[in-house]
């Protein structure tokens, strides 16, 4: 009998170690803890996105490879019109690669809040040119259940020389595992602009993670973005020269 009790003790002051170390985190430290699950150092991925309208709906597929914050490559691999496109961020530069042209255009900064591929997601939320940890200040708010699972709710608000369109965030991220389980995006007027909700957390490489995307323009009805992760492996090396033009141009044949 004492023995169990000594074990119920062990047990009821591991869980107050952990609450007591999880109630100390700032807001900072528990956005830069979601986004480094999130991303990885390193990975690799192949993910669907389905762009919905009212009248029309279209899928495409795509492998992605990310390094840091610097690095990121995105290949269009199905349907045939679009495969081969590639698009490639080198720090603060992005290009696409157009292969049933043939063309390399440049995109520059201020189309980085543009629609990526006609979605609702913007060429900056797909490389992730800005951050949500360096970016923003951020700001405890409190916890909120969210469907079931509790979460911190934290408001961020972009530096004033930062190169980001959002006025505001406001993020929902769970205690239990730190996934990013929802978000509000607000224009530079306060007014509420996109809803980002996770679901389906499964097990991806060594980390459970939300394998569904849902983004969805709250004055556009009928309309939204799912993009769904298939598979991704986390930090496997990829060499610096992985991401490059000519590289663009040689994988672009590997859809094909």
């Amino acid at each position: 009998m004492l023995k169990k009790i000594l074990v119920l003790l062990a047990v009821f002051l591991s869980c107050s170690l952990v609450n007591s170390y999880a109630q100390k985190l700032t807001a900072k430290e528990i956005i830069k803890k979601s986004d480094d699950k999130a991303r990885g150092l390193l990975s690799q991925g192949e993910m669907t996105m389905t762009i919905v309208r009212p009248d029309w709906s279209r899928s495409f597929t795509m492998k992605s490879w990310e390094k840091g914050g610097d690095y990121a490559l995105i290949l269009i691999t199905s349907p045939a019109k679009d495969k081969g496109q590639v698009f490639l961020k080198i720090k603060s530069d992005m290009w696409n690669w157009v292969s049933s042209i043939e063309r390399m255009i440049k995109i520059p900064p201020s189309m980085m809040m543009q629609s990526w591929m006609g979605s609702d997601f913007t060429n900056d939320d797909l490389v992730k040119e800005s951050s949500i940890v360096n970016d923003y200040d951020h700001k405890l708010l409190g916890k909120d259940t969210l469907r079931g699972h509790v979460c911190y709710k934290l408001e961020l608000i972009p530096h004033f020389d930062a190169a980001v369109t959002w006025g505001k965030v406001i993020m929902w991220i769970t205690v239990d595992g730190f996934n990013q389980w929802s978000a509000e995006f607000y224009d530079e007027d306060m007014t509420l602009v996109n809803v980002l909700t996770a679901s389906e957390i499964k097990k991806m490489g060594d980390r459970e993670i939300p394998t569904v995307l849902e983004i969805v323009p709250v004055d556009k009805k009928g309309t939204k973005t799912v993009l769904v992760t298939k598979s991704i492996v986390f930090n496997k090396p990829i060499d610096n020269s992985f991401f490059s033009q000519q590289n663009m141009k040689r994988i672009s044949q590997t859809a094909k």
